[in-house]
Order: structure tokens, then C-alpha cells, then sequence
């Protein structure tokens, strides 16, 4: 039964035999009764509940707590863009609503989670086959947990762009209610689906581009960002972002962003041999003969997004015989903000954490994805820079575009849960009715609220020097302004 008194059905295949005549439809409804079963002890409308009650909750010294380590000198960079919005401040301080959710009612089941999953952190990139697919892009924080801990990061972070946006309370809760339905009927569908069929499934702009073709506004925007997606190559950034010295490509000097350190060519050169020889070791045996073909050329420093600022993070030359370019992107791995927060997971290597969370959740992955340990023991994960990547801008968006935008995202993140997780016994727990849709629509109101209190009390802090920030206006301000 619903919570409404009706009864629900369980969900059937394209063929739709009677689950006791086929064992694995008999399966499939167990799992789904098993699903159904949770809400027991866990109702959806408990979802709801921000729950603040964990002991001494600190937000500027659980910020704090997560800056240890990262490069002093950009620091200010990070805190300069958490300040411009409590939706920037959201995207930086994904360890604060890691500690809150430990309070939260949860369902227990539990799949793969990318641990920072706001709306910023998807987007389109090229699948191997060269086909641009959407999808989540951001793994630092992935590690197993329960399913909603996603989704109600999602949501929030749709309320607080909407707000940031400046729209109506209707069109804010819109967006959070449309990521939540769309999680839960996409839920429902892979549910009906065989693993490989779940494993296979993506979501590619050629489709995005049918499914809204009587939407000329949506329909208008998505062929802009594939044009701009299939201008973003390793050509177009090599003449971006290098020159020629010595008859010698080499990065050229943007700081604060992207630099050179201070060591010479002759300290550099054996420390990057060893890396990435030990990252060639990670990769397929296909891959080595590929990856060989390239010989380093230089490296530079790069700071990236906004909850990575600080953090080591590195953009690498390559160039073949043909002089052709690749570029790769050197990322620091950290522990996961879920880590002793949700479930158990232990890897020797905190970048073989972020790439085996990212090939489980994604349809396709880098070709080039691959981890290694540097100078130090530090941990890295490497994949390709800017391979036909592109990025929501929200200064673009209107109410439609945002909700169409979080029904895409909410596809999105169900796919990535199913691949490896049990979308049956999740979409027995949604069910078929919108209970779980409102409770998890108000749960991001409220904690987007607290949000909102936890960003006036950093503002504060970096009044009273806590957190020093630039002078300088950031490009993102002066556009706004």
C-alpha cells in the first residue's frame, strides 16, 4: 500500500509476465518489496528533517578542519570565491552538510555516491566513442553511502542557485521538487531494466536534443552548448594557454591561477619520469602503448573550481611525434568528506578511490583516468583537461531553463546510483507517489535556510580575519556587477 491507502503497483519489464511464472521478475519484486519495506522504519516524509543535533557543530572549524594541508598561499582565493553567494559558499563547504546529514533519517540503502553532488558538478564531456554525454564530472568526494545524501545535496544546491538567481519562492521550490521527481520516475525505469542494460544506459546531448525538440527556448539553448562543447579541444586550449620559447611549447604564466613553480627543468624532470611511469601502471595494457606515444614537455601549477582551491592540482603538456598535444590534469586526492561519516570503504590509494567512484557512476570515463602517488606520499588521480568539457552558466538561466536543468541532473544521478547500486529496491522505497518528492523538496528549503546562516557567520569571520580573502575583484563579480 501507498501512503495515500492505494495500492501500488510493482513495476514489470516490456514483456510484463506475471512475476511467478519468471524467477527473475520474482526477484525483482522482492527487492522492490524489500525497498517498500524501509519505509517502515525510515517514512519518506522523514526525509524532511534537516536534524542540527549533532554534538558541537562548528561550521568555521569544520572549514577549517578541511583547509589543513592545502597551499597557504591559495587560500585566499578560495575563500574570496565561497564569499561572493551562499551558493558559492555551498560549493566550497561540502564537509559542512557531510557532518549534518549524519543526523538525518536515512533509508539504508546504499550505493555509490559522488559526495558532492551539486548542480555546478555536472555537465557535458567526450565519452571514448567521441559522442558528447552528460553527466556527473566531479568524483573528489565520491565514496559509498545512502542514496539520498545525493540527492538532498542536489536539491539544496537548487534552491540556492534559484534564490542566488534571484527568482520567486514557486519557481525555487520548482526546481528542487522537479530534481526529486525526476530522480524518483528515473529510478523507476532502470528498475524495469536488466544490469547490463542499466550499466550501458547514458544520457547523450543527441538525445537531450530530442527529448525537448517542442522546446525552442531549451532546445535553443542545449545546440549553443554543443558547439561550444566541440570548440573545447586540446588544440583550442594548447593555443590558449602556451607559447613557444626556444622553439619549445611551454604553459605560459596566468597567477594567480595558473604558474610555474620554482624548481628547474633538471629537479622537475626525474620526479614527473617516476609519476607518471607509476600512472602508466594504472592504466589498461592498451592504454600503456598509447600513453607512450607522448613525451612530457612542462607542467604548471592550476587552481580549479571552488571546493579545490588550495589543494595540489597540476595542468601537464604532452606532445607525440606528430606534434600533436595532449593535456592532462594532476589532481590531489584527499579523504572523501563522507569518509567516517557514512559507510566503510579503504583503498591503498585515495586517487584509486576518485577513479574507481567515477568509472562505477559515470556511462564513460576518461580514457587517460588513471592515479598515482607523488613526492611526499600525496595521492593523485589524472585525467584529461577540458577534453569537449562544458559547464552550466547560470548567469543565463531563466525559471524554465533551471527546472529543466534539475529534471536533466535528477535523470542523471539516478543512472549514476543504478549502475552499480539496486535501482528496484530504491525505486520500491520512492514508490510511484510524490511523498518523497515534497519531504525531500522541504528538507532543501530548510537546510538551504541554514545555509544561508552558516555563509552570514563565515562573512563575519572574514570581516574579522579569519579567512583572509583577495582584494581584487573576481571575475564572477565583475560580472554580476
Amino acid at each position: 500500500m501507498s501512503d495515500n491507502g492505494k495500492k501500488k503497483a510493482v513495476p514489470r519489464t516490456s514483456t510484463d509476465r506475471p512475476f511467478e511464472r519468471d524467477a527473475s521478475m520474482h526477484q525483482r519484486e522482492s527487492r522492490w518489496l524489500q525497498g517498500k519495506d524501509l519505509r517502515k522504519k525510515c517514512p519518506r516524509s522523514s526525509h524532511s528533517r534537516v536534524i542540527l543535533g549533532q554534538p558541537e557543530r562548528d561550521p568555521l572549524a569544520l572549514l577549517e578542519e578541511s583547509d589543513r594541508d592545502r597551499l597557504e598561499a591559495l587560500l585566499p582565493i578560495r575563500f574570496t570565491r565561497m564569499s561572493e553567494s551562499p551558493f558559492a559558499f555551498f560549493r566550497g563547504s561540502a564537509v559542512i552538510q557531510a557532518h549534518d546529514l549524519q543526523g538525518t533519517p536515512s533509508s539504508g540503502i546504499t550505493v555509490q555516491c559522488c559526495g558532492d553532488c551539486h548542480l555546478m558538478n555536472f555537465g557535458g564531456f567526450a565519452t571514448p566513442e567521441r559522442t558528447l554525454a552528460f553527466d556527473i564530472n566531479d568524483f573528489d568526494e565520491t565514496h559509498p553511502g545512502p542514496f539520498e545524501w545525493d540527492l538532498k545535496r542536489l536539491a539544496t544546491s537548487f534552491v540556492l542557485a534559484a534564490r542566488w538567481l534571484g527568482f520567486g519562492k514557486a519557481d525555487v521550490k520548482r526546481a528542487a521538487l522537479t530534481a526529486a521527481a525526476s530522480y524518483r520516475k528515473a529510478q523507476s525505469r532502470y528498475a524495469t531494466m536488466s544490469v547490463l542494460e542499466t550499466w550501458y544506459a547514458k544520457i547523450t546531448f543527441d538525445q537531450l536534443l530530442k527529448e525537448v525538440a517542442n522546446d525552442p527556448t531549451v532546445l535553443k539553448k542545449i545546440e549553443s552548448d554543443v558547439v561550444k562543447a566541440g570548440q573545447n579541444t586540446p588544440e583550442h586550449v594548447f593555443h590558449k594557454i602556451t607559447t613557444v620559447t626556444d622553439g619549445k611549447p611551454r604553459i605560459t604564466d596566468q597567477p594567480p591561477l595558473l604558474y610555474h613553480g620554482d624548481s628547474s627543468e633538471s629537479d622537475i624532470e626525474p620526479i614527473v619520469t617516476k609519476f607518471f611511469q607509476d600512472y602508466r601502471d594504472t592504466l589498461p595494457a592498451d592504454r600503456h602503448v598509447l600513453f607512450n606515444r607522448y613525451q612530457f614537455v612542462d607542467a604548471a601549477h592550476k587552481v580549479v573550481g571552488v571546493g579545490s582551491v588550495g589543494t595540489r592540482c597540476y595542468v601537464v603538456l604532452f606532445v607525440d611525434w606528430q606534434d600533436d598535444h595532449l593535456f592532462l590534469q594532476v589532481k590531489e586526492a584527499r579523504s572523501s568528506v563522507l569518509e567516517g561519516r557514512a559507510c566503510a570503504a579503504t583503498y591503498a590509494n585515495q586517487g584509486e578511490r576518485v577513479v574507481t567512484g567515477q568509472r562505477l557512476m559515470q556511462s564513460a570515463s576518461d580514457i587517460f583516468l588513471g592515479w598515482t602517488r607523488g613526492p611526499h606520499g600525496r595521492e593523485y588521480y589524472v585525467r584529461q583537461l577540458r577534453d569537449m568539457k562544458l559547464s552550466a552558466d547560470l548567469t543565463t538561466f531563466t525559471p524554465r531553463l533551471l527546472a529543466a536543468y534539475a529534471d536533466l541532473c535528477g535523470q542523471t544521478l539516478a543512472r549514476a546510483h543504478s549502475k552499480a547500486g539496486d535501482p528496484t529496491m530504491i525505486a520500491g522505497y520512492l514508490g510511484g507517489t510524490e511523498n518523497f518528492d515534497q519531504a525531500l523538496c522541504d528538507y532543501a528549503l530548510a537546510y538551504a535556510d541554514q545555509v544561508e546562516q552558516d555563509y552570514e557567520a563565515f562573512q563575519k569571520a572574514v570581516r574579522a580575519g579569519r579567512f583572509p580573502i583577495e582584494t581584487v575583484p573576481s571575475p564572477l563579480e565583475e560580472a554580476i556587477r
